[in-house]
């Protein structure tokens, strides 16, 4: 069993009064988990699965008694893809205030829902995290680095959701049942999308553009639609946790590119198979957005994992000096050129240096990635 670095971060907020909210994609192992936090306690647990009608109906609009008699003298409540429950927030709420003694824990495979109906009920009731496909520094542990950084083509191809790395050889058919099954199916239930083949066209569009700046009125002409329908359906697709915007960074400079933004997704695997393409690397024309793609996902779980709270840019002038990502703490600024070709000469533009305050600068490559992924 490959140990999650947030199972630690979670269990240090057991029974402090609140909820612990787990978000994250189906299949990144949110209920595996949490039954390895509440077998590790060995408490008496009441799990509760959203996905099947009865739960859902036994946790819309219910009461106080209804609720004591389901809890009774369970010490642990996981209720599991909440987001499928209308009015979630208000039943979570009566649990948390009601029952002190009882540690509330839940699961959502999408934040459309939950969060807008969470966040206001549950205000100073809850503890957020979200758990991804498995990040570089939990393979490493498990591994050891050597060995990972020899799966490194592998992760670029298949991506790192827990079925696709302990199931070798089947990736491929996991990858698309994933894709297929769970990705279009939450999104398209959830936000009655009634145009189906815009989605996936949309899709095709992005994962063909990564690395790229996207440009909404280019995709609204691709899939046949309109700017408004395009941002809805990038707006659904990170609520989904299938895709990230990563914004640009202007502050200073005139001639810096304002209002840009790149998409990525948040694992290579199903990048690849909305393209079904899973070519080897010597075969492939796009190996440099596949790392880029893939180094900065993995830098996303590692500053959530590791609770660094940081802001997230890319950086781009009229002259075309560019950053690949660009980290704002404090004040201070990090910048990280991305490189798979190292004998390509690359450095960091002077020009940013001498308008923001830099810690630290580095330009990442297949050599030194571990330093950038492990904190």
């Amino acid at each position: 069993m490959i140990s999650r670095l947030l199972q630690s971060q979670i269990e240090s907020k057991l029974f402090k009064g609140k909820a612990i909210i787990i978000t994250g994609p189906r299949q990144v192992g949110k209920t595996t988990l949490l039954r390895r936090i509440a077998d590790s306690h060995a408490l008496p647990s009441l799990w509760l699965n959203c996905d099947e009608p009865e739960v859902r109906q036994l946790l819309t609009d219910t009461n106080v008694q209804q609720l004591q008699s389901l809890i009774g003298r369970y010490r642990m409540v996981v209720i599991d893809e909440a987001q499928r429950v209308r009015n979630i927030g208000l039943s979570m709420k009566l649990i948390v205030d009601t029952f002190p003694q009882v540690q509330l824990l839940v699961t959502g495979s999408s934040s459309l829902d939950l969060a807008n109906e969470v966040n206001e009920p549950l205000t100073g009731r809850k503890y957020t995290y979200q758990l991804y496909p498995f990040a570089f520094s939990e393979l490493s542990d498990h591994h050891n680095w050597l060995a990972e950084k020899q799966m490194l083509d592998t992760r670029l191809i298949y991506g790192s959701y827990p079925d696709v790395v302990n199931h070798a050889g089947e990736e491929k058919e996991i990858l698309l049942n994933i894709s297929e099954s769970y990705l279009y199916k939450d999104i398209l239930s959830l936000a009655e999308i009634r145009k189906p083949l815009q989605l996936e066209r949309l899709l095709m569009a992005l994962a063909l553009q990564v690395g790229s700046e996207v440009s909404y009125n280019e995709l609204a002409q691709t899939i046949q639609s309109n700017v408004a329908t395009v941002e809805r359906y990038v707006h659904l697709l990170e609520q989904c946790f299938v895709v990230f915007r990563l914004g640009a960074l202007s502050r200073n400079l005139r001639n810096e590119i304002k209002k840009s933004k790149k998409i990525y997704f948040y694992d290579n695997g199903i990048r690849n198979s909305i393209l079904q393409n899973f070519a080897p690397l010597t075969l492939r024309q796009d190996v440099g957005q596949l790392w880029e793609n893939y180094l900065i996902a993995e830098r996303l779980k590692a500053n959530h994992y590791y609770r660094h709270f940081v802001k997230s840019y890319f950086w781009r002038t009229f002259q075309q000096q560019e950053i690949d990502l660009i980290e704002e703490a404090d004040g201070m600024f990090s910048a990280y050129e991305i490189k798979w070709n190292e004998s390509r000469r690359s450095r960091i533009p002077e020009s940013f240096g001498q308008h923001y305050p830099v810690r630290e600068q580095q330009v990442v490559t297949p050599n030194n990635y571990q330093e950038f992924l492990c904190f």
